[in-house]
């Protein structure tokens, strides 16, 4: 542990407002402490003590968070252990034990316990911000505060039939008890990934798990059309990602640009070797490096494209090579999402007639048609999901990501520190 710059052994309860709004941050008995989240709770009480009137409040919320496994999480994540042995801490110890724990399970079923600025670049999925200092605030003045915080979480059919799942799984109930540890390892974490979700998903929606390579058209909250895609490889500069777009317009004929690197790592060795390449293949090279395929039927994105501006410039689109789609690894692109069956998609997306879509594209020019209501969609990556038959399913962890996630829920108070955080010592709470 980082030796503490001030060692402070308060004597009372007045000291919340030096500890709190003075301290980076704050170490219990070899707990670390939230100091932001504790900041914006007690300035809404104005730094005075919280817990010392409110005892069935915070008995309440203890048996919560002693009940965060039944939500996939470790109770440990927030303080479970010196929650049980309160009675060795002092009064300051025990105020700000108290409220970090609720805080900090209040924000782990908000937003995930490995929130955005901890995860992998390109897993960007996040719900809408919540004040969890406001919602703790909340729970305190409700008949049922345990109630209010864990309303946090989502209140998805995922969600409840992963909870489900992990109980069945840890009674022994499953029919696979072969399987009931990597299965309860994989439920974990998809329950986190549905964390990373809104709490109330449009009901007209274009769902693509990467996992399942399958993309699922949503109306009114239905499934109306469902069909496979190709997804990126294995190898991790190639895997798509997991973020949220919207599809605002199509094109038909859409010409390809090659990004500068593709080309540099794909095109130019095949040139070197074959001089024609380029025009062969309706290709010619940009200055910038890119290089642009015209359009045309034998085009890398096919007949048609979905325009989804995205800071990947990841895109779903139609292919020439329609044999891909009969794979049962389709994980062969460079991270965008080819569409099986792309020209019903569009005319769903669009209200048309597929006649109407197949008029489009027979002009043979390039043109772009705005959806009247444009979709969001959320390109996700569950490797435990429902099916649009509600059936729970389960998929191999492929791009290796669970693993990561399963690491971080594991991550003890102890030695969470975070990156911002790691030069600066903490104001170490001694017990008097």
């Amino acid at each position: 542990m980082l030796e503490p710059d001030l060692v402070l052994a308060p004597q009372a309860d007045t000291d919340l407002r030096d500890l709190v709004d003075g301290a980076p941050e704050l170490v219990v008995a070899g707990d670390h402490l939230n100091a932001g989240l504790l900041r914006r709770f007690y300035a809404r009480h104005g730094f005075e003590p919280v817990w010392t009137t409110r005892r069935a409040q915070a008995d309440s919320l203890i048996a919560a968070v002693l009940r965060a496994n039944d939500q996939g999480l470790d109770p440990e994540l927030f303080h479970a252990s010196l929650l049980r042995r309160g009675a060795t801490l002092s009064p300051v110890q025990r105020e700000l034990l108290l409220s970090d724990a609720f805080l900090s399970y209040a924000d782990a079923l908000a937003r995930g316990a490995v929130p955005v600025e901890r995860r992998r670049d390109d897993e960007i999925l996040e719900p809408e911000p919540i004040d969890v200092a406001a919602a703790l605030d909340d729970a305190i003045h409700s008949p049922d505060p345990a109630g209010v915080i864990e309303a946090l979480a989502p209140a998805t059919p995922t969600y409840r039939a992963l909870r489900q799942a992990l109980q069945k799984y840890r009674s022994g109930t499953s029919a696979d008890n072969k399987a009931s540890g990597n299965r309860l390892r994989t439920i974990e974490v998809n329950l986190e990934r549905q964390r990373w979700l809104p709490r109330r998903l449009p009901p007209d929606l274009v769902w693509v798990n990467i996992a399942d390579e399958r993309l699922v058209l949503y109306r009114a909250g239905q499934p109306v059309f469902s069909t496979r895609v190709v997804v990126g490889e294995d190898i991790e500069r190639n895997q798509s990602p997991e973020f949220r777009a919207t599809i605002d317009a199509s094109f038909y004929n859409p010409p390809w640009v090659i990004p500068a690197d593709i080309a540099k790592a794909e095109i130019l060795p095949k040139l070197s070797h074959d001089p024609e390449y380029l025009t062969r293949n309706k290709m010619v090279m940009l200055a910038n490096g890119e290089v642009e395929q015209l359009p045309g039927p034998d085009a890398g994105l096919g007949l048609i494209m979905f325009d989804m501006p995205n800071r990947f410039d990841v895109y779903l689109h139609d292919t020439p090579d329609r044999d891909l789609f009969s794979r049962d690894n389709r994980r062969i692109s460079h991270g965008c999402i080819r569409v099986q069956n792309a020209r019903e998609f569009a005319a769903r997306l669009t209200d048309q007639p597929i006649e109407a879509i197949n008029q489009g594209i027979a002009t043979g020019n390039t043109t772009r048609n705005d959806l009247r209501t444009p979709v969001p969609v959320f390109v996700v990556y569950q490797t435990a999901f429902l099916d649009t038959d509600g059936m729970l399913q389960f998929r191999p962890d492929v791009y290796n990501r669970d693993v990561a996630i399963w690491r971080l829920l594991q991550e003890r108070p102890q030695g969470r520190v975070l990156a911002a955080q790691a030069n600066k010592r903490p104001t170490l709470l001694k017990p008097l």
